[in-house]
């Protein structure tokens, strides 16, 4: 079970449900990968809405890795989305409204 609160969520790849949630490590990793001198950079750049396939791959793969599954960024390349590229983008836009997203308040306090 996903924990909204801790920016984990849900996805189904390569027809399994699968958790992801973009921890200090794995946005550590992302800032590396994307050459971002900091987090704020990183932030304007997935605002943009002009991601790359490449860079959706990488943020999937970062998410996974940040829940403790252990896939490589050639084996996330190859797992299938849900609903194919948008299937992606949809998870790309979930795990970094999880992670960044404000305050929703049709969402219950802890």
């Amino acid at each position: 079970m996903v924990n909204r609160y801790r920016g984990e969520i849900s996805a189904r790849l390569d027809g399994r449900e699968l958790v992801l949630c973009l921890t200090l490590g794995a946005l550590a990793e992302l800032e590396e990968r994307f050459s971002s001198q900091n987090l704020n950079e990183l932030v304007q750049r997935f605002s943009s809405g002009t991601l790359r396939a490449s860079d959706m791959m990488h943020i999937v793969a970062a998410g996974l890795r940040g829940a403790g599954h252990t896939f490589s960024d050639d084996e996330v390349a190859q797992m299938q989305a849900e609903g194919g590229a948008v299937g992606y983008a949809r998870i790309v836009g979930a795990l970094l409204e999880a992670t960044f997203g404000g305050d929703d308040p049709s969402r219950p306090k802890p």
